[in-house]
C-alpha cells in the first residue's frame, strides 16, 4: 500500500517516487522540513521545503483517507451489506468524497420519511414502480394497506414508495458526482440584503443584490458572503438551472412513459427539491469554503513571511514611543540587545507646555543614551508624534514609524508579563514596538502569527489549517536566517528545529546559569537534549566568536571534519580558509564527494564559508509619510504619496500612506502591465509611491495605483516616400496583454 501512495505523490507532485520514499522515511526518523531541505539534498534529490512539506501533507491526508476507509469497511462488514464489488468500490476509492458517496445508502441515519416507509414494508411496491413495467399502480399499491402498519390508503402507500425511491436516487453515487458536477460548474452564488440591514450592512453594500458563478467566485468574495451571512446581514443561496438538474435525474431513473414512470418522475422532483438540491448546496458551500480557506490562508502565509523576513535595523541604541493623546506618550530606551534601561511618559499633545517638556525629555535621553534610532508606533497619535519628534533636532537620529499590529497583545500575554512583571502594558507596549525596528522576526514571534495584522477574513477560515501553514510559515523564516545561540529568547528557540517550547526553555536556564555558549557541541549537555535533537538544530544555532570557527555559520557539525581535511589539504587553518577567498578558490569540490556528501551540499559549504552566517534579509531603509498628510480628510484625488505595503490579497495590496486606514491599490492598478498575482509585483513592507484615485470618507475607502503616466507617442511622419522607395511592412497589431494571458492559460488548461 505505501508503494501505492508513493506513486501516486510522485505523479501529483512531479518528483520521482525514490525522492518521495526517502523524504517520508526521513520524517518518520524524526527530521524536520527545514533540515531535510538544508541538510540532506543528496538523499532527497535536493527537494526544496515546499515540495517537502507538500509530501508531509499529501502522505498524512492519503494516511486519512486509508483510516476512513477501514472504518467505512468494518460499518458495512458489522451492517452485512458488504458485497465484493462495493468492497472493490471502496478499496479504489481515492478522494474522500466519493468514498462518502459509496458508503452514504448504508450509513446508519436517523428516521426519515424513507425509513418509516421501509418500516411500514412499502419497500417491495417502491421496487415494483420503479421496474416501470405496464401495472395498475393502484392496484398494486392496495396490496399494501395495513392499518396497523399505518398505510391506510393507495394513496399513503404510493407516498410511501415515492419517499422511499426520493432516498434511492439521492444516495446514488453516480447521480450525485453528476449533480456536483453541474452545481460546480454552471451554479451561481445570489446573495440578497435582508430587509432593514442596510444601515448596519455599508461595507456589505456591493452585495446587496448579487449574482457570480460558483466556478469562478474569487476567494475573498466567497468569504465575504459568507461573513456577511453570518452577521445576518445578507442571505446567501447557490442557484442552478433546475431543467438541467431535473433532466439529469430523468434521464437516469424514468424509463418509460406509463403509470409507473409518472410516479418515478414525481419522486424524482421531490428527490431533487427536498433532498438532493440541500445537499447539494450544502456540499458546494464546503467546497467552495474548503478552496477560499485555502487561497486565503496561502496569501496570509505569505504576506506574514515577507513581514517576518522585513529589514532589521540591527543592533542599535533604540527609543521607541508608543503614542497618545489625552494619556501621553510611553517613551522607552532600549540598549544594543533589545534591554530596557529607562522609561518615562511624556504629554507632547497637551499644549505648548506640554509639547517644550516633552521635546526637553526626548533630546535629553537620546543624548544620554547615545540613541541611534527612535520607532514610533503607529496607531492613534501616530503621525502627530513623529511630526513633533521630528521637530525635534537629533542629529544622526533615524526616526521610523513602526506597524504596532499585535503589540497589545504582546503586552498583555505572559511572555511580557514574565519579562518585565512589574512594568505596566503601556510599558511592554513601547518595547515591542522598539524591538520591532531593531529585529522584526525576533520579535513577531512572540505573539500569535493571527495576530501580526497581515491577513484577511482570519477569523473566518479553517482555525487548524491557518495555524499549521503559519508555524510552517514561522519556522521556515526562523530557520532560513538561523538565531544567535547566546541571546536568542526562548521564543524563536522553539521555532528552532528539532527543540520546541521544553528544550528551548532548558537551553535559556542552562545559559543563565552557565554563562554564554562556547561551542555548539555544549548544547549535549543540555538536559533531554539528546542526539536526534542537536542533529535536528545545531546547524541553525550561531554561536559568534566561538572556540570553533565553523560555530557562527550555517555548516552543519557533521561536516567540519570535511571543512578541516579541506583547510588541511590546502596547507592552512579552517580561520584561513573563511577569511582568504584565494584558499577558497582552490578547492576541487569533485575531490570530496563521497556516498553521504554531494555537489549540492558542498556548494552549500563553499558557499557558506564566503559569508558565514550572513543575514539572508534585506537592509534596512529609512522612510517617512508625507507632511501634513494625517487624516483621510487630508486627501485629494491626484495627490502623489510615499506609503508601506502592509497586506497583500488576490485583489490588490492595501498601503499605509500615513492617514490610520490604509488605501487599496486594486491588482488592476499595480503596474503598466498585466498583473494576476499581486505577489509578482509588490511584498509586504515594501516602501512604494501611490497616486490617489478616489476617497470615499463616509465608508472610510481610499482607492490608490501604482500605474506611472506612460509617455506619449512620438508623432508619426506622414511624408509620402519617394518614387521606387520601399514602403515600410505594415506592424502587426499587438494583442493586449490580457488577451495573451488568457490565450496561454487555455493553452495551459488544455495539456494539463
Amino acid at each position: 500500500m505505501s508503494q501505492d501512495k508513493y506513486k501516486k505523490i510522485a505523479s501529483e507532485l512531479s518528483v520521482q517516487q525514490k525522492q518521495v520514499e526517502v523524504t517520508v522515511k526521513l520524517l518518520d526518523e524524526g527530521g524536520t522540513v527545514p533540515f531535510i531541505s538544508r541538510y540532506r539534498k543528496e538523499m532527497t534529490g535536493s527537494l526544496d521545503e515546499v515540495q517537502v512539506a507538500a509530501i508531509r501533507d499529501r502522505m498524512q491526508q492519503l494516511i486519512d483517507l486509508d483510516k476512513r476507509r477501514e472504518a467505512i469497511l468494518k460499518s458495512m462488514t458489522d451492517l452485512n451489506v458488504l458485497s465484493p464489488e462495493l468492497k472493490k468500490q471502496i478499496n479504489e476509492a481515492e478522494t474522500m468524497m466519493v468514498l462518502e458517496d459509496i458508503y452514504l445508502p448504508y450509513k446508519p441515519k436517523r428516521k426519515t420519511k424513507a425509513s418509516v416507509a421501509r418500516e411500514r414494508g412499502l419497500q417491495p411496491l417502491a421496487d415494483k414502480i420503479l421496474e416501470q413495467t405496464n401495472v395498475d399502480v393502484k392496484s398494486e399499491a392496495s396490496k399494501f394497506i395495513d392499518e396497523e402498519k399505518g398505510v391506510n390508503s393507495t394513496v399513503e402507500a404510493i407516498a410511501g414508495a415515492r419517499d422511499i425511491l426520493a432516498e434511492y436516487f439521492a444516495e446514488n453515487a453516480e447521480l450525485r458526482a453528476k449533480m456536483r458536477e453541474l452545481f460546480l460548474n454552471k451554479g451561481s452564488f445570489h446573495s440578497k440584503l435582508i430587509k432593514g440591514k442596510e444601515e448596519a450592512g455599508q461595507k456589505y453594500k456591493d452585495y446587496f443584490d448579487w449574482t457570480e458563478p460558483v466556478k469562478t467566485a474569487p476567494s475573498h468574495r466567497v468569504l465575504a458572503l459568507r461573513r456577511a451571512e453570518k452577521e445576518i446581514i445578507l442571505t446567501l443561496d447557490i442557484e442552478v438551472p433546475e431543467d438541467e438538474a431535473l433532466n439529469i435525474l430523468q434521464n437516469m431513473f424514468v424509463k418509460g412513459n406509463n403509470a409507473s414512470s409518472a410516479e418515478v418522475r414525481t419522486a424524482v422532483t421531490d428527490s431533487y427539491k427536498r433532498l438532493i438540491k440541500p445537499s447539494m448546496e450544502t456540499e458546494v458551500r464546503l467546497l467552495t469554503k474548503k478552496a477560499a480557506d485555502t487561497e486565503a490562508i496561502r496569501v496570509f502565509a505569505d504576506n506574514a513571511r515577507q513581514l517576518l523576513l522585513a529589514a532589521p535595523v540591527g543592533q542599535k541604541r533604540i527609543m521607541a514611543i508608543d503614542p497618545g493623546f489625552r494619556t501621553g506618550c510611553k517613551v522607552v530606551c532600549l540598549d544594543e540587545q533589545g534591554q530596557l534601561i529607562e522609561n518615562t511618559n511624556i504629554y507632547p499633545h497637551n499644549g505648548n507646555e506640554g509639547s517644550k517638556e516633552a521635546a526637553k525629555t526626548v533630546k535629553f535621553l537620546a543624548e544620554k543614551y547615545k540613541i541611534e534610532g527612535i520607532a514610533i508606533g503607529n496607531g492613534t497619535a501616530g503621525r502627530e508624534t513623529e511630526s513633533f519628534v521630528r521637530s525635534i533636532e537629533l542629529p544622526g537620529v533615524i526616526i521610523v514609524m513602526v506597524n504596532e499590529s499585535g503589540a497589545s497583545i504582546y503586552s498583555a500575554s505572559d511572555v511580557a508579563r514574565e519579562e518585565f512583571p512589574d512594568k505596566d502594558i503601556t510599558v511592554r507596549g513601547a518595547v515591542s514596538i522598539g524591538r520591532r525596528l531593531m529585529d522584526p522576526l525576533a520579535e513577531l514571534v512572540k505573539i500569535d502569527p493571527k495576530s501580526i495584522g497581515v491577513g484577511q477574513y482570519q477569523h473566518d477560515v479553517d482555525q487548524s489549517h491557518l495555524q499549521t501553514s503559519l508555524d510552517d510559515t514561522v519556522i521556515s523564516c526562523v530557520n532560513s536566517i538561523g538565531v544567535e545561540l547566546n541571546t536568542a529568547s526562548k521564543q524563536i528557540l522553539s521555532y528552532i528545529s528539532g527543540l520546541g517550547p521544553q528544550l528551548a526553555q532548558n537551553i535559556v536556564e542552562y545559559r543563565n546559569k552557565n554563562g554564554a555558549f562556547k561551542r555548539r557541541s555544549e548544547l549535549k549537555l543540555i538536559p533531554r537534549l539528546g542526539d536526534k535533537a542537536f542533529e535536528q538544530a545545531a546547524g541553525f544555532l550561531r554561536i559568534r566568536n566561538s572556540e570553533h570557527p565553523l560555530d557562527g555559520s550555517a555548516v552543519h557539525p557533521e561536516r567540519y571534519s570535511l571543512v578541516e581535511k579541506m583547510a588541511k589539504d590546502l596547507g592552512c587553518t579552517l580561520g584561513d580558509l573563511i577569511k582568504e577567498d584565494k584558499f577558497r578558490k582552490q578547492i576541487k569540490l569533485q575531490n570530496y564527494v563521497s556516498e553521504s556528501v554531494g555537489l549540492p551540499t558542498l556548494n552549500d559549504i563553499l558557499n557558506e564559508l564566503a559569508k558565514p552566517g550572513l543575514d539572508p534579509r534585506e537592509q534596512f531603509e529609512a522612510f517617512s509619510f508625507s507632511e501634513g498628510i494625517n487624516a483621510i480628510t487630508d486627501l485629494h484625488v491626484g495627490m502623489t504619496l510615499p506609503g508601506i505595503i502592509t497586506n497583500i490579497t488576490a485583489f490588490g495590496a492595501f498601503v499605509d500612506i500615513g492617514v490610520h486606514q490604509d488605501g487599496l491599490v486594486h491588482v488592476s492598478q499595480l503596474a503598466n502591465k498585466f498583473v494576476k498575482d499581486p505577489n509578482e509585483v509588490v511584498k509586504v513592507s515594501q516602501k512604494v509611491q501611490v497616486k490617489v484615485t478616489e476617497v470615499d470618507v463616509a465608508r472610510k475607502r481610499i482607492a490608490l495605483t501604482m500605474k506611472t503616466e506612460e509617455p506619449a507617442p512620438a508623432k508619426q511622419n506622414h511624408r509620402k516616400p519617394e518614387r521606387n522607395e520601399k514602403r515600410p511592412a505594415p506592424k502587426q497589431k499587438a494583442e493586449p496583454e490580457t488577451d495573451i494571458a488568457l490565450k496561454l492559460a487555455a493553452l495551459k488548461n488544455k495539456f494539463s
